[in-house]
């Protein structure tokens, strides 16, 4: 019986000596943290659209990591920050051509061995079918605990992840920007409702800390930092860009990694306990990333670990693609290439997105008169979805569908009065133009930037003009009497009480910017009864089939809207189309 006795206490001995080792916390540690946000399908060094090399892509990041990895070895920890599956034809391919094989983000993804990813709003934009089964071919956890299941109330993406690393214990909680509500069509999120960031952030920390007890909790936000550059800048509640509102009102997060504003960013802000947040926001397009090192000592007071951070923004541009990297997705590289390659038709001159910003525009007039003829409606709305960029005259290639439209938008038919359309227009030249009182003003509504620069006000895809109507923009006349509406295009007269049809993309057709929402009065539900139409395909695909079918087209510059006074006009243009493009 004692040979007993002592086998059974040697045996807890042992399992007492080899659980504790294993579970003992180290006194000291340290984690690298690298974060890419907003890659926007920048894979490879290559533009597919611009048919060029490039200085940035995740094939450079990726250099730099394996870099890291050798110095930190199994500390590094790698994270994406969303809005990956949209921007370059290396994501739209895979999206919505070749659609059997392994997804490239996918492959990458799991490639380059991130730890997890949060959800971007553009990743919804592609719609069920390709971020369901993007999701399901990840090796990571993929994060977004404020996206429900509209039945259960239950998270539809994970919503955190725990990740173990030199002994540390890291949680990392998924966010994204709640304006996918206010943007995309429901069906392209149906069977899902997004709840406010704050709100869900106050339910995860607590959950969290109870059941994981991790020693460092990191926010990854598919959400800008500056809340008065988002949407609701006159409410905190569902706001667009809640980063900052997060870490200042939640308690319990040690690192808010931000994006979707495709601003560099990086500060310390103080959250309810007084405690500091290291907030961080690394751009876009593979162009920096977001790189922190951690060190850990534990307190032999509180037994918990005191935390030191060196965080900083790195550019990887000339950064080397690595080899290796390439060589591995060389056949999809190529695929992609040979897509973009497929010649469509033919232009006769070149069109350029610049004019755009004065008035009628064959670039602009081009994606009108497709809208029209895809829909029937009376009227189009359509806006600059390209800061700049040029087609040249000659053969149009399907890469040039990405100059023409930057975005997976479908196209509405929606219902709207004389009176709302109105509105809607005197709320864009609202965003757009300055109201000029002498002949030397800027004809453009401008903001200066940190370097004394001037630039836009307003982002360039609010500036949406309209066709099918004939109408004046006096640029000497303030907010809300800016528009005159002379009649339709067809000769008819234009009334305000009566109704007509409206093509226009899902984007502003779901409340995007303002222009539906705030300009012509109608709340999101309105909205929703107004839709006549919504077109199966995205913009592109209707573009290419217009372009195959008239194979040989002379862009058109229309001439159905006009800005007055006209020498305040050509004095303001000549000045701003310089600041903004050059001589």
């Amino acid at each position: 019986m004692k040979k007993i006795i002592s086998f059974i206490l040697l045996l807890f001995l042992i399992f007492y000596t080899v659980t504790g080792c294993k579970n003992k916390k180290p006194d000291i540690a340290e984690l690298l943290i690298i974060q890419t946000t907003d890659v926007h399908g920048t894979i490879f060094p290559f533009d597919f659209i611009e048919n060029k090399p490039t200085n940035h892509s995740l094939s450079a990041i990726y250099s730099m990591i394996k870099r890291e990895r050798l110095l930190y070895r199994d500390a590094v920890v790698l994270l994406d920050n969303g809005d990956y599956l949209q921007g370059q034809p290396t994501v739209y391919y895979y999206n919505f051509v070749d659609t059997t094989s392994l997804h490239l983000a996918a492959q990458v993804m799991n490639y380059m061995s991130y730890d997890a990813a949060s959800v971007g709003n553009h990743d919804l934009e592609t719609g069920h079918p390709v971020y369901d089964r993007y999701r399901k071919q990840l090796t990571m956890p993929y994060l977004a605990a404020n996206v429900l299941h509209k039945t259960s109330g239950e998270p539809y993406f994970q919503p955190y992840a725990v990740i173990e690393r030199q002994g540390i214990k890291i949680a990392v909680l998924g966010l994204t920007t709640p304006g996918i509500s206010n943007w995309l069509p429901q069906n392209l999120w149906s069977g899902m409702v997004v709840s406010d960031m704050v709100e869900t952030a106050k339910k995860w920390i607590p959950i969290i800390q109870d059941n994981e007890a991790p020693d460092l909790i990191i926010g990854l936000f598919h959400s800008g930092v500056d809340a008065e550059m988002g949407t609701n800048p006159q409410s905190e509640f569902m706001e667009e860009n809640a980063s900052r509102l997060v870490a200042e009102k939640v308690a319990g997060f040690d690192l808010i990694l931000a994006g979707h504003d495709h601003q560099k960013h990086i500060e310390k802000v103080i959250n309810p306990l007084g405690d500091t947040v290291i907030l961080l926001d690394a751009q876009s397009h593979s162009k920096s990333v977001s790189k922190i090192k951690v060190k850990f000592q534990l307190n032999s007071k509180t037994h918990k670990y005191d935390k030191t951070y060196v965080a900083e923004i790195i550019d990887v541009e000339n950064e080397p693609a690595d080899s290796l990297f390439m060589k591995t997705f060389s056949e999809q590289f190529e695929a992609v290439k040979k897509f973009c390659s497929t010649p469509l038709g033919e232009f006769t001159q070149v069109v350029d997105s610049k004019d755009a910003y004065f008035g009628n525009s064959a670039f602009i007039d081009l994606v009108h008169q497709v809208q029209l003829d895809v829909t029937g409606a009376d009227l189009s709305f359509t806006d600059p979805l390209s800061y700049r960029t040029e087609i040249d005259k000659g053969s149009v290639f399907v890469s040039d569908l990405f100059k023409l439209y930057k975005f997976e938008n479908t196209l509405y038919t929606l219902s709207l009065t004389g009176n709302e359309i109105d509105k809607y227009l005197e709320f864009s030249y609202a965003l757009w133009f300055n109201q000029m009182r002498e002949k030397t003003d800027h004809l453009l509504r401008l903001k200066q930037i940190e370097n004394g620069n001037l630039t836009l006000d307003q982002p360039y895809y609010n500036f949406s003009s309209a066709a099918g109507i004939e109408y004046l923009v006096d640029v000497s006349k303030p907010e809300g009497n800016k528009v005159h509406i002379l009649g339709l295009s067809s000769g008819a007269p234009f009334y305000s009480d009566s109704t007509y049809t409206v093509a226009l993309n899902s984007y502003r057709g779901s409340g995007g910017g303002g222009h539906l929402t705030k300009g012509a009065g109608l709340s999101a539900e309105e909205l929703l009864t107004r839709k006549i139409a919504s077109s199966e395909f995205d913009m592109r695909y209707y573009l290419r089939k217009w372009i195959e079918d008239k194979r040989v087209i002379t862009p058109k510059k229309g001439t159905n809207w006009r800005i007055i006074p006209e020498e305040y006009f050509e004095l303001g243009k000549q000045k701003d189309m310089e600041l903004l493009f050059g001589k």
